[in-house]
């Protein structure tokens, strides 16, 4: 007979698939490149979701963020997409990076709009920070779909 810590653990990874959630982890190298390919595997993995092209937005600008304003930009320096997603409810996103100096963005018409643009679409966000870096992360509302429509088959990036 299971134990009852068992028992819940089986309960909610069979929750979890009945609910379609999906989590996914990749690393980066900290390079101005790979924001591109941030916003591919992203688009790979939310295919269907209806808001699919603001998470993806707000996903590259954190990932820009990160390689153009932390410590990951360094030698070596990686920085890290974290999405969850769960259809019908909400998506996750964060990026964490090496961390460093959070300065103010200098006045230019042609950038420092990414937070805004995050707070505008994202229904919450915020940044945690540690001594290993700095974590940026957003939630999204994936409304109900009229018909329930799968996420794509590989739940995973890179």
């Amino acid at each position: 007979m299971p134990t009852p810590a068992a028992a819940t653990s089986l309960d909610l990874s069979a929750s979890a698939a009945a609910l379609d959630l999906c989590a996914t982890v990749a690393s980066y190298p900290g390079r101005p490149e790979q924001v591109r390919q941030v916003r591919a595997d992203a688009r790979a993995l939310l295919a269907g979701c209806p808001t699919m092209d603001e998470v993806i937005l707000c996903l590259s600008e954190l990932a820009a963020n990160a390689v153009l304003h932390s410590d990951s930009r360094g030698r070596g320096g990686t920085f890290t997409v974290r999405i969850d997603s769960c259809p019908g409810a909400h998506i996750g996103i964060e990026v964490e990076d090496g961390g460093g100096p959070w300065l103010a963005p200098a006045p230019s018409p042609g950038s420092g709009r990414g937070l805004d643009i995050i707070r505008a679409l994202a229904a919450e966000w915020g940044v945690a920070t540690s001594p290993a870096g700095r974590t940026v992360w957003a939630r999204f509302d994936w409304p109900a779909p009229q018909h329930r429509r799968r996420l794509a088959p590989a739940c995973r990036l890179s």
